[in-house]
């Protein structure tokens, strides 16, 4: 081994890179596991939940917006992985289309039903937010990569996917609302915004964050 050699490797291994290698692996599974899961909609095999089934656009709508929104988030695992990006261009860019597709329909899909909650203006609201926001930030990553400027794309991607995973957070929130005995019909209506809204903000830091290390590694 080189001098210093060991020295690298150690610093490479420091506590704060084990931990977001860790956040990173625990969310690959919670994606899988929330896709997975939600296909049940698709196969209409399980139970559903009284305020899903409450939806006034649930019979045709649900379907569509449960197998979409599941594919997205299962492509956006790869999609984000610079590895794969890497290794197999030309994959990532055929899944790049999939993921664009799935979560536009996803989107849209998402605006209808938010149209149709029973838990009130404020749910809808958030749920229709989400849906819009989806769609704009997915398509604006599809433009910049189609006009070439793959930096702005990754940031659009990146917002794109942190909206995607208000599937897994929207899955967290309800099951810790319940274990606090707070009104499952109020908490809803706080959970349609913060499903998404914290995602969003995280994903504008590590934005931020990358985009002003960028000048210090060019030093």
């Amino acid at each position: 081994m080189e001098p210093g050699a060991h020295e690298s490797l150690v610093l490479r291994m420091t506590p704060a890179s084990a931990v977001a290698k860790g956040v990173r692996y625990c969310g690959v599974l919670l994606c899988t596991f929330v896709a997975l899961f939600s296909y049940r909609y698709v196969v209409k095999l399980g139970l559903v939940p009284s305020n899903v089934l409450a939806n006034r656009f649930f019979d045709h709508w649900v379907v569509v917006h449960a197998g979409t929104a599941s594919t997205a988030l299962l492509l956006g695992i790869l999609q984000l992985s610079g590895a794969f990006r890497q290794r197999w261009p030309g994959l990532h860019r055929a899944c790049g289309w999939l993921y664009v597709l799935n979560c536009i329909v996803g989107g849209v899909s998402g605006v209808v039903l938010s149209t149709g909650v029973s838990s009130g203006p404020m749910a809808a609201a958030g749920f229709g937010v989400l849906g819009v926001m989806w769609v704009y930030v997915t398509v604006q990553g599809l433009l910049t990569a189609r006009a070439k400027d793959f930096s702005q794309h990754r940031v659009w991607m990146i917002r794109s996917y942190a909206l995607t995973f208000a599937a897994v957070t929207l899955r967290l929130y309800l099951p810790i609302s319940q274990m606090t005995g707070i009104d499952f019909i109020t908490a809803y209506q706080y959970i349609a915004w913060l499903a998404w809204v914290p995602n969003v903000l995280i994903a504008e830091a590590c934005i931020r964050k990358r985009i002003c290390a960028k000048p210090a590694r060019g030093n």
